[in-house]
């Protein structure tokens, strides 16, 4: 009997296993230059920059993003900055190009590394009708040296060449939105990333001149493209200077950014699976890239109304719309004494919207907020209705006035 049982056990698992791993299909492998990369000093695997290219386990939502994998310009974290990152794209419906640029290990130095990147991203978008993807959904996201790789074509990026021969060089190297993870951003500042530095510059780790010109915060200007960052206070190697030089450099140019830094953390997390507080990095990116459109472009539509709780204009909260389309932006408009206004740019995604209302209950009585947190919400106008609140949104300017009960 025991035989038999290990051997039913064996199969259970190797079914599980398979299960999982069929989840995410082996990616496709592609030279960036099948000819031969310029400069390239041989035929090895680390003279031939490539992606492997990562399709949707989810619907495909039309969004590319080239992925660089950090690593000091010296080797490459292709698992947990990498494919881990590519397959959290594909849960979204985004195909993932993760790039194995040139390394200053290998004898490669500035501009390789930048060119090679640059290509990726002109490979994305060369190329896509073949994968179904928006040629203005291109992003860039890159990991500690991979992230000043990503800052770096995203601030030195260009148009292409309309007469070259080869037509992916004719298409441009401009990502359309940008995520540093815990980046590397200055090669001449007390908080630069030595080992960087010297990879990447090679010969020229000494050329201060040059350093500040990769030193990429100095590189910000209104063209750079809507960024996303996040870094952990106590990351010792690649410390947070970087990362709020960047940022600050964006807001000077009105770049639209977002940054979150945790507070522990060492450097080099990636996705920092199962950890409860660092891991919520990428919902908060989701929630970016959802609410920018990169998911899905959305039409948007002014909201304005009026909110009445028990009759009383409500004192404080929130109104949230959430359209039918799992990706598509979520509105939020606030709530201030019974009133709330959305214009176009952050309203509503046109088309039927879920609405959830959230009110301080300070100014309410005989409300049994039955938590005692002084905030209560509700999907519905009364307790007892059969229906959700909805609301379907229209193009041009739309005014509601809702009138909620609640005990």
């Amino acid at each position: 009997m025991l035989p038999s049982l290990l051997h039913r056990l064996l199969i259970a698992a190797g079914v599980v296993s398979f299960a999982a791993g069929s989840l995410h299909a082996a990616p496709e492998t592609i030279n960036l230059w099948p000819e031969g990369a310029p400069g390239a000093k041989g035929t090895r695997p680390e003279d031939t920059p490539r992606v492997d290219v990562y399709l949707p386990t989810a619907p495909s939502c039309g969004a590319g993003v080239v992925v660089l994998p950090g690593g000091g310009y010296g080797g490459l974290a292709a698992d947990h900055e990498g494919k881990q990152i590519a397959q959290y794209f594909n849960r979204l419906g985004v195909t993932a190009f993760v790039c194995f640029y040139r390394l200053g290990s290998q004898g490669y130095h500035h501009p390789i590394e930048m060119n090679d990147a640059k290509r990726a991203v002109r490979f994305a978008r060369a190329n896509a009708e073949k994968y179904k993807l928006d040629a203005n959904r291109i992003g860039l996201i890159g990991f500690s040296a991979g992230g000043h790789l990503a800052s770096t074509v995203g601030t030195l990026f260009d148009s292409g060449d309309a007469n070259a021969k080869d037509p992916i060089d004719k298409v441009s190297s401009r990502p359309d939105f940008l995520v540093l993870g815990y980046p590397v951003i200055s090669m001449s500042d007390d908080f630069m990333h030595r080992g960087s530095r010297n990879n990447l510059l090679g010969d020229q780790k000494d050329n201060d001149e040059v350093a500040r010109g990769l030193s990429n915060y100095l590189n910000v200007t209104a063209n750079t493209p809507p960024t996303f960052i996040f870094q952990t206070d106590e990351d010792s190697v690649v410390p947070a200077e970087n990362a709020v030089q960047f940022y600050l450099a964006l807001r000077k140019n009105k770049v639209p950014a977002e940054m979150h830094i945790y507070q522990r953390g060492p450097h080099g997390v990636g996705l920092h699976l199962g950890d409860p507080v660092l891991t919520t990095w990428s919902q908060h990116l989701t929630d970016w890239l959802r609410n920018n459109g990169w998911l899905k472009p959305a039409k948007r539509a002014a909201v304005e109304g009026t909110v009445k709780i028990n009759g009383t204009p409500g004192n404080w909260g929130t109104v949230i719309f959430t359209s039918e389309d799992p990706v598509a932006p979520v509105a939020s408009a606030r709530l201030m004494n019974g009133k709330f206004q959305l214009p176009e740019r952050d309203g509503a995604v046109i088309g039927k919207n879920k609405l959830k209302v959230t009110f301080s209950t300070a100014n309410l009585t005989n409300i049994a907020d039955a938590n005692n947190t002084g905030v209560m919400s509700t999907s519905k106008l009364t307790p007892d209705a059969a229906e959700e609140l909805t609301y379907e949104v229209k193009e041009g300017a739309n005014k509601l006035a809702l009138e909620i009960t609640v005990k």
